[in-house]
């Protein structure tokens, strides 16, 4: 096998990733599993790793001088380059797990808690307005958490039709609510426990929000193809919602000591264009079904 289709073979389909992904963190990645891949090094452990140095991003970020800045931006951008390598290691592998893609997912959000926290303590004591600088990150994390179930949930929704229910969030809710309740009769596995619950909590919350917004059309089912070429420039759209753009410009604005682009980059430009993809959809899942899956 080739250099090229290995890489391929370890990505998701292309409609889905994200263009910072494909480009700059998957490729870096890559090379990390290239050179772990014969070890018994597993996804998870991988994930883990890019737990402690996301934080450490977070923690350098809160120093708030100029290099520990810059240097909290880099370590932000390998901790991408690790959440990129664990699920590129177990497609290449076939070793992932259902409960390693929710401890993925659950440490996605850690980090971005880590990483805000320490871009306000950071920043709030040398401003004039410091409680100005913690609403504008509220505000900033909300529009983070918002495009973040956005783009989870089309993408979610364009792999469970063009794939099939394999890759449905609806099979991933029923099956782990019955390995919740099973857990729940039984003592210990306190962890697992917490984790699975997060889960089906997320999955609630990003089915209210995205089918308020947009009116999720899932009740008229169309064939495999035909929705995929109603889909897959949109699905394009809703990618450039997603946290490994996001984080691109955040370290681009770290290493400018411009944390307020990266700001008014979620809060803004992000939220309008999120506007624009909901109304995009929203036509695609109202407009005529051309063809019907039997």
């Amino acid at each position: 096998m080739s250099v090229l289709a290995g890489y391929i073979k370890s990505l998701k389909r292309l409609e889905v990733e994200e263009l910072a992904d494909i480009y700059i963190y998957r490729p870096l990645a890559f090379l990390l599993v290239k050179g772990i891949y014969r070890t018994n090094i597993t996804p998870n452990q991988i994930t883990m790793v890019s737990l402690l140095v996301g934080i450490l991003a977070g923690i350098s970020f809160g120093v708030g001088c100029r290099p520990a800045v810059i240097f909290g931006g880099m370590i932000y951008g390998l901790s991408i380059v690790l959440d990129c390598a664990d699920g590129q290691l177990a497609r290449l592998k076939k070793n992932g797990t259902r409960l390693g893609r929710i401890l993925d997912g659950l440490i996605d959000y850690i980090v971005t808690v880590a990483v805000y926290l320490g871009i306000g303590i950071g920043l709030a004591p040398a401003s004039d307005h410091p409680l100005l600088w913690w609403v504008i990150l509220a505000a900033t994390g909300a529009s983070h958490v918002f495009h973040s179930l956005s783009v989870d949930y089309y993408r979610s929704r364009f792999l469970d039709h063009v794939e099939g229910s394999s890759a449905s969030d609806e099979d991933d809710f029923r099956s782990f609510k019955a390995d919740l309740d099973a857990l729940s009769a039984s003592q210990g596995q306190l962890l697992r426990k917490a984790v699975i619950g997060l889960y089906l909590r997320y999955l609630n919350l990003q089915k209210r929000m995205t089918s308020r917004a947009a009116g999720a059309g899932r009740g008229r089912r169309v064939s495999a193809d035909a929705f995929y070429a109603r889909n897959k420039t949109a699905m394009r759209g809703w990618t450039l919602l997603g946290s490994s753009m996001g984080g691109l410009l955040l370290i681009i604005s770290a290493f400018l000591g411009r944390f307020d682009i990266y700001f008014w980059g979620r809060i803004v430009v992000m939220n309008l264009w999120a506007a624009v993809m909901y109304i995009v959809q929203f036509r695609i899942d109202h407009g005529p079904a051309e063809e019907t899956a039997p």
